[in-house]
């Protein structure tokens, strides 16, 4: 798979050094964090975040004035290690490890324009933090939350909105997490045994919520952020490709991923509005992932076990095999929409089913099975929910309940292509009321 973006050239000019900081932000932070934790140990987790900032600050202020390097990444991991060094020698602990971390230090920063060695234990490392975070110590709420935060660089904002919350709840998540670490000297490992499979639930929940942010961005200018999307398959094919990980379950989530994100190239137009499948011009989806998401599908299959990751992955096969919107498989999809739905009683999967009610059975149907949706309330504030009452009383030519329900996904949409894209709906049901002969009035 190709990346999703390139980095800034590194003689950008002044203008460019914001761009280039904020893409090594994403693409870096992570593998920074990582192998300061090993090099320092999980209970210094918070110093490896506050660092890995300050080397982020120093580019901003420093680069502009004398260049960017041949190899920013390498700077930054060098100034990073070395802002570390700096903190840890005021402990009086550090003086008992202070030979061993010096050499690893100074061993493995080499000339800041060569890149960072050792490629092999900086996965590895990044897989020990993983683990780290989805400890079973961690309360569960927080431990997404801190893979999100210390692996893929999101913010406070990001989070809460993948999770549906306050950024107030999730700073406190954080806290609390990385003091846990701390407090109960969690070890930077990956474990094995009976407790492997609990944290493997953990991280794989945590790569898939990463994925979701960036198929669907949460905040910011742009529908879809393809770097984080990338990031997430990143670590999961590391996942997948590590003996503690290779497991169907695993390959399923992979494939899940791949199979979606075949689709970005053609999720949005040139304006950056989101486009449905059957507006999309499917040559632009990438082949190559398909064939990738199909293999890890075909993996996922090895033993008896079929997990939620199956079926979405399933689902998206649907749309990826189909040649046209027209032939697209709707009743195997509904299929495995039941199975899921039988799984997870969740909202959100009800609601993604009614869709596909819809398609099988007609918009009436659609609308029944919304209505029949256990805790439908807490959809309430669920901007897609009302798109798909709209689009259902739409199909139905109920213009004025579906211009009311447009209306209202518009005012609870946050990103402008979502609303563009809504607004747009709303005015195509106006324009249909204003074509729509007055009723003649009786005679008094």
């Amino acid at each position: 798979m190709e990346a999703a973006g390139k980095a800034p050239s590194p003689t950008a000019s002044e203008a460019d050094v914001p761009q280039l900081t904020e893409h090594l932000f994403r693409q870096e932070s992570g593998k920074l964090v990582s192998v300061l934790t090993g090099i320092f140990g999980a209970d210094r987790l918070q110093m490896a975040e506050d660092v890995v900032q300050e080397a982020l600050v120093r580019a901003m202020q420093t680069w502009p004035y004398q260049g960017v390097p041949k190899n920013p990444a390498a700077w930054l991991m060098q100034t990073a290690k070395h802002l570390a060094l700096d903190l840890v020698r005021r402990e009086k602990r550090f003086h008992e490890k202070q030979p061993e971390i010096i050499a690893q230090v100074e061993g493995q920063a080499g000339d800041a324009e060569d890149p960072p060695s050792l490629d092999g234990e900086i996965k590895d490392d990044r897989l020990r933090l993983m683990f780290t975070c989805c400890h079973p110590l961690i309360p569960p709420d927080s431990q997404a939350a801190l893979s999100l935060k210390t692996l893929c660089g999101l913010g406070t904002t990001e989070i809460a909105a993948a999770f549906l919350t306050t950024e107030a709840a999730i700073a406190k998540r954080l806290t609390r997490a990385r003091q846990r670490i701390q407090e109960q000297k969690i070890p930077f490992e990956i474990p094995c045994g009976p407790e492997l499979a609990s944290r493997l639930d953990g991280v794989r929940q945590t790569l898939l919520l990463l994925f979701n942010e960036g198929y669907k961005a949460s905040s910011g200018e742009t529908l879809v952020r393809e770097d984080i999307c990338a990031e997430a398959i990143r670590l999961t094919t590391l996942l997948a490709e590590h003996p503690a990980g290779n497991q169907p379950r695993t390959h399923a989530l992979l494939a899940l991923m791949l199979l979606n994100g075949a689709r970005l190239p053609a999720r949005v137009d040139s304006d950056g509005n989101i486009l449905r499948l059957k507006e999309q011009n499917r040559s632009l989806w990438n082949r190559e992932m398909i064939a990738r998401g199909i293999m890890h599908l075909g993996r996922s299959a090895a033993g008896d076990e079929l997990s939620e990751y199956h079926l979405h992955a399933g689902i998206a096969a649907c749309h990826d095999t189909a040649a046209d919107d027209a032939s697209t498989d709707w009743r195997q999809i509904l299929a495995l929409y039941d199975r899921l739905a039988a799984m997870d009683d969740s909202p959100v999967i009800a609601l993604n089913r009614a869709v596909a009610v819809a398609n099988v059975h007609g918009p009436a149907q659609g609308l029944k099975a919304v209505q029949a949706i256990s805790g439908r309330a807490e959809l309430s504030s669920y901007y897609l929910l009302y798109a798909v009452l709209g689009e259902f009383e739409s199909q139905l030519d109920n213009d004025l309940v579906a211009a009311s329900h447009f209306h209202r996904a518009a005012q609870l949409a946050d990103l402008k292509s979502e609303q563009a894209f809504l607004a747009q709906r709303l005015r195509d049901c106006e324009e249909r009321l204003k074509s729509q002969p007055t009723p003649a009035r009786g005679c008094l």
